[in-house]
């Protein structure tokens, strides 16, 4: 291995974040099993907040930035893994403690390592990302839970973000009456064209007068938004009804009642991608290459060149971005 650029997170002598492209050599990869040639990776809202600062998101300095990666395997001390295998790695402290998918080349623990399932390319994988699988993850979580098509509809909050429109997809392609919650009246032909039956604006509801419970609409729910929206959802749920929390885009602030929960039967389900364990995280990405696999993916998807990385942050953090953008490192 020669050295190899990378988009590095530091801090300077002031302890001011310093994000650029710098050249690393080899042996600044840090320790893991399994050493990547990186195809692919994508940016996240958690990337970009890392990245630029706007969120305590890197825990560790300097670290390359890039919770997402997909590439080929060059080297593996772990029997599982091979040289010339397809793999995907993203989540547990990729891009945040341990140098993630913004380089050219990666070494990760063999235990982080998915292998690419037959179904996806490596493309595909970074276009669905740590947003697709916790989308997935969202999905057969309530489904365990109970959650089906005849049960009634479900409603995503955030839908024009990553998460929120592959989850529209998934959903309606195995057979729920999806409704999608949104602040953007321009983006609805958008949310039909990914499988929402129906768009429902939030300029429609009054969030500050909403009851402990109103009337019951929704068998399931993805919530990528948290505060007022998670606690009218709570309050609109019907009976058994299944709730999936994944993200906090406005707020990760919740004031609500246990009504919901005692006199309704609501389950309320946290979803961390970033932490989720074998054989559920092969599961979810088995999938996600099968019955899972969005119909839209390259409708929501957009690709940008490596260099073209460090201008594209501001976008994520002032919420202009819609759908996903794959960073193309290798290919």
């Amino acid at each position: 291995m020669s050295p190899f650029k990378a988009y590095l997170i530091d801090q300077d002598e002031n302890r001011k974040l310093v994000s650029r492209m710098v050249t690393l050599a080899p042996e600044q990869l840090d320790e893991g099993e399994v050493t990547i040639r990186v195809h692919y990776s994508s940016i996240n809202y958690k990337d970009a907040l890392a990245a630029t600062g706007a969120g305590k998101i890197i825990r560790r300095f300097p670290c390359v930035g890039g919770i997402d990666l997909s590439g080929e395997v060059v080297d593996s001390t772990d029997a599982r893994f091979k040289a010339g295998d397809k793999v995907i790695a993203t989540s547990f402290d990729i891009g945040v403690a341990h140098h993630g998918g913004y380089a050219e080349y990666a070494r990760v623990p063999a235990g982080w390592v998915v292998p690419l399932p037959a179904g996806l390319d490596l493309f595909e994988a970074m276009a669905l990302g740590t947003a697709g699988f916790t989308a997935a993850l969202g999905v057969v979580r309530m489904e365990d839970n109970g959650l089906a098509p005849a049960n009634g509809p479900v409603i995503v909050t955030g839908a024009t973000g990553g998460v929120g429109g592959l989850a529209i997809d998934m959903l309606s392609q195995l057979g729920y009456h999806v409704v999608a919650l949104t602040g953007k009246a321009s983006e609805a032909d958008y949310l039909r064209e990914l499988g929402a039956a129906e768009i429902k604006l939030r300029a429609e509801i009054d969030f500050d007068k909403v009851r402990p419970l109103e009337a019951a609409q929704w068998a399931g729910a993805v919530d990528n938004v948290g505060g007022q929206i998670l606690h009218w959802v709570l309050a609109t749920m019907k009976q058994a009804g299944t709730v999936a929390s994944i993200g906090n885009a406005a707020s990760f602030n919740i004031n609500t009642t246990v009504f919901p929960f005692i006199l309704r039967g609501v389950s309320l389900l946290g979803i961390d991608s970033g932490y989720m364990g074998f054989p559920t995280r092969q599961r979810v990405w088995d999938r996600l290459a099968s019955d899972l696999k969005p119909r839209h993916l390259a409708k929501v998807t957009r690709v940008i060149d490596f260099d073209a990385l460090p201008g594209a942050f501001d976008d994520f953090v002032q919420g202009r971005v819609k759908g996903r953008t794959v960073v193309r490192i290798g290919a």
